[in-house]
């Protein structure tokens, strides 16, 4: 199982004040995508996707955008494309693809609840779709403490994985931060990815450490604005300390575990499909509605269609509810 958090705007009902919106605001919903997969994950270097200069570049910018982290990117030369890994033989690249594992049965669960009382919505649904009696289960969040919290203690049992492409952007922006070179910055990427893919993140944390030292890194103190590199170094050094025992990819590979929450992001988009918009304002109490109903209507196990055939009520009566 994956979780993470959507966005969705809200607004508060104000009687008497007249049409419009009052009081909007972004608020967090809460999602755990929960599937099955048949066969392990490939391979013991990194995916290609990974040495893809473009690709990475896309996907940390948009990861570090997304949280409000931007540090100060600069532009990728123009012949930028994929790159071996190092040392790699020439025809590394040319290894054949091997066909990743198929998904099984997808269910959903989305609130925006407190973390303890979602939490035990997710443990209620791994409980039905028989997940605890699993050989091999895995709990997969991007780093902050609350998704932790989540799985020690509802999943306590469930092995705990840190998504690689987050630790990914991470190690992209320290590069970028520490190296003015493209060429050079790419390859201390590269080497420092590699390096956590084997699951050696404190060699990771030692290596940024000596070469921001060499620069004359210190912690960053309070006056320092969030672009700038010793924030970016900063913020790296935590996250891969913080996450280094979620990052046991070689055993999460040889146990048949996925790496990536892949899963929970193409799910939070097609959640999103249907709750945001640029005037699409929620009560409360009409959010959580709908996003019941539409975890309902994306969840594989025909859970809508089972309510409304068992459902109480009327064929000729409709009973009125306040809108959302």
């Amino acid at each position: 199982m994956a979780v993470d958090g959507g966005r969705i705007q809200t607004r508060v009902p104000h009687p008497g004040k007249g049409p419009g919106v009052h009081e909007h605001g972004w608020k967090e919903d809460k999602v755990a995508c929960l599937y099955t997969l048949d066969g392990a994950e490939p391979g013991t270097d990194p995916p290609r996707v990974f040495t893809d200069r473009n690709r990475v570049d896309e996907l940390a910018r948009a990861i570090h955008a997304q949280r409000g982290t931007n540090p100060d990117w600069p532009a990728l030369p123009a012949e930028a494309g994929s790159a071996p890994l190092p040392e790699a033989a020439p025809e590394a690249d040319a290894r054949p693809r091997v066909r990743p594992p198929a998904r099984g049965e997808r269910s959903c669960v989305v609130s925006m609840q407190d973390r303890d009382r979602f939490g035990k919505v997710v443990a209620a649904e791994a409980y039905a779709r028989n997940f605890y009696g699993s050989g091999r289960r895995a709990f997969l969040g991007d780093g902050p403490r609350y998704n932790w919290a989540i799985r020690d203690k509802w999943f306590a049992d469930f092995e705990p994985v840190a998504d690689f492409v987050h630790v990914l952007s991470h190690l992209y922006a320290a590069a970028t931060a520490l190296s003015a070179d493209a060429e050079e910055r790419w390859w201390l990427y590269v080497g420092w990815m590699t390096s956590c893919w084997q699951s050696k993140g404190g060699e990771v944390v030692t290596a940024i450490r000596t070469r921001a030292e060499d620069r004359g890194w210190s912690p960053p103190g309070a006056e320092v604005s969030e672009g700038d590199w010793r924030v970016v170094v900063e913020r790296t050094l935590t996250y891969v300390s913080n996450n280094a025992g979620h990052m046991e990819y070689p055993r999460y590979r040889r146990l048949g575990l996925p790496v990536t929450r892949a899963a929970v992001e193409s799910l939070i988009k097609e959640i999103n499909y249907r709750v945001k918009g640029t005037e699409k304002f929620w009560n409360e109490s009409g959010a959580e509605s709908v996003l019941q109903v539409r975890a309902a209507v994306l969840s594989e196990d025909e859970r809508l269609a089972k309510h409304l055939d068992a459902r109480p009520g009327s064929v000729v009566r409709r009973t009125s509810t306040q809108a959302a």
